[in-house]
């Protein structure tokens, strides 16, 4: 059974990319979503085995939604994917319970190995 995929960037090629990866290697991308409020709906209804969760987005922001999304289940897998310039953020994340985080532009390769190593642990 493939493991499920939520992704969520308000950037639909940053989606497009990640949704080519992950495909190619077996994942199911189960929902998307181009803002946190739609990331944490989503979230509820799929419960997805893992979400890559852009730190900036409209409506509701990427820390925002993931601080509700442990509200609903404390051991959900989440992968920060953000730019640049964003390391405080990232350092609350981090705090907060993500499984790892990724820089954009990202390589395969390491989009890959956080999900594989989130997955594990």
């Amino acid at each position: 059974m493939a493991f499920r995929v939520l992704l969520a960037d308000d950037l639909y090629f940053m989606r497009m990319v990640q949704k080519e990866v992950l495909e190619a290697e077996g994942f199911q991308i189960v929902g998307e979503a181009s803002t946190g409020t739609e990331a944490l709906a989503m979230y509820e209804q799929l419960r997805p085995d893992i979400v890559v969760l852009d730190i900036t987005m409209p409506e509701m922001n990427g820390l925002e939604a993931m601080k509700r999304i442990f509200a609903l289940e404390p051991d959900a897998k989440i992968i920060i994917c953000s730019a640049i310039g964003q390391q405080s953020l990232i350092v609350d994340a981090i705090n907060s319970g993500i499984k790892d985080f990724i820089v954009k532009p990202f390589k395969p390769e390491r989009l890959l190995s956080a999900i594989n190593k989130a997955l594990q642990g």
